[in-house]
């Protein structure tokens, strides 16, 4: 019986052999359920705390929000109206001051470099927490910042290179902030004037924009396995050159921190898990807590580690005139009423042979750099 089924089937038209294979395929398919573990439905949100505080000359800044489930794709809820407090070992008390969106900031103090720190938070709803004790890591400067272009990767690559002589630091971190240059292929000479109801010339400058981006990965360096506490050539930075990032001007600052042992766990299991969906605050694959705890309720989970570490940065720029300048089609060319009522960003006037004006106009995206997500307003740090 065996022998004859399969001869039978091989003997079965092709197209027959097809129906019975996406028959099959079917049943097959049918059988399989979605799995969808608990956690990914869990409603509810727990308390991330994002931030350190800065014993060097800067202010410290300390957000609070909320975790989200993988399949939420909503912004975080921001945490208002708490009290936020880092206390001295020693008895001091310095108060952080709310200033939106679940930020809460301290100006520049003179910090006790010998004594140990702690977070202490109270929610508005009464919760309390408080984070432990944190010895003041010192961090060493940012000896310098290199770059080089790499063929291979079709990127430009940003170093970064420090040294501690005492050999005390071993364990690194880096965040950063660039901000690039770009402007449109066309320039917007003309607006539509309301008031007037008429075409004049434009006076704010829509061609040229600046666009600031911070870093969402967690960089992380360690000594720990070397004979001096040495950093070299360690990239913070990959950038395409596909993009309009390097065609103009580009600058970078990185902000560099000395970690304990036990926050440099800390960020390494977080980079573990929360590399792949872009920051601390995204959604959260796997329970990766801190230093923080609930003071009624030790159990319940909180994210993010309390450190006091004084900041170290450098910038750098580069006008290295590669990437991608935009490429547009020819502008359209429309008669002043027509142009009045367009919705195109309108560029300039023209006259024709017989005296006719004419009004160019194009779209957004080649005409007004606030439409790719940048401002007109120059960083005044710029060069």
């Amino acid at each position: 019986m065996v022998e004859r089924k399969w001869y039978s089937v091989e003997k079965m038209h092709w197209g027959c052999q097809v129906m019975i294979f996406l028959a099959l395929t079917l049943v097959i398919y049918g059988c399989i359920e979605p799995f969808s573990p608990p956690e990914v439905n869990n409603t509810e949100r727990f308390l991330v705390v994002d931030g350190f505080l800065n014993v060097g000359s800067d202010t410290s800044r300390i957000t609070l929000r909320n975790t989200q489930n993988t399949n939420d794709d909503t912004r975080p809820i921001t945490e208002g109206a708490a009290r936020i407090s880092a206390e001295a070992e020693s008895g001091e008390t310095y108060n952080f001051e709310e200033k939106g969106e679940g930020v809460y900031v301290l100006p520049p103090v003179n910090f006790n470099m010998t004594t140990k720190y702690r977070l202490h938070i109270r929610r508005s709803n009464g919760s309390e927490y408080f984070s432990e004790y944190v010895s003041v890591t010192k961090t060493p400067p940012i000896d310098s910042l290199t770059y080089k272009l790499d063929t291979d990767r079709n990127a430009m690559l940003i170093y970064v290179n420090t040294h501690d002589p005492a050999n005390n630091t071993r364990f690194y971190r880096w965040r950063f902030e660039e901000t690039f240059e770009y402007r449109t292929a066309y320039f917007s000479g003309l607006v539509r004037d309301p008031e007037t109801e008429s075409i004049i010339s434009r006076r704010d400058n829509i061609n040229t924009c600046w666009s600031t981006l911070e870093s969402k990965d967690i960089k992380l360096g360690s000594t720990i396995k070397l004979s001096e506490d040495i950093i070299k050539n360690l990239p913070v930075n990959i950038i395409d050159i596909s993009t309009n990032k390097l065609f103009f001007k580009y600058s970078i600052l990185v902000r560099q921190y000395a970690l304990s042992r036990e926050a440099f766990e800390y960020w390494t299991d977080l980079a573990k898990t929360t590399q792949g969906t872009g920051s601390l605050f995204d959604p959260q694959p796997s329970q990766v807590t801190g230093n923080i705890k609930n003071a009624g309720d030790p159990k319940e989970l909180v994210f993010g580690y309390f450190s006091a570490v004084n900041e170290e940065k450098q910038r750098i720029f580069l006008s290295p005139a590669l990437g991608r300048f935009p490429t547009c089609i020819a502008p359209d060319t429309l008669e002043p009423a027509d142009a009045y009522k367009s919705y195109g960003v309108l560029l300039n006037s023209l006259i024709d042979a017989a005296g006719r004006t004419f009004i160019l106009s194009s779209s957004e995206e080649c005409a007004d750099c606030r439409s790719q997500g940048g401002t007109t307003t120059r960083p005044s740090f710029w060069k």
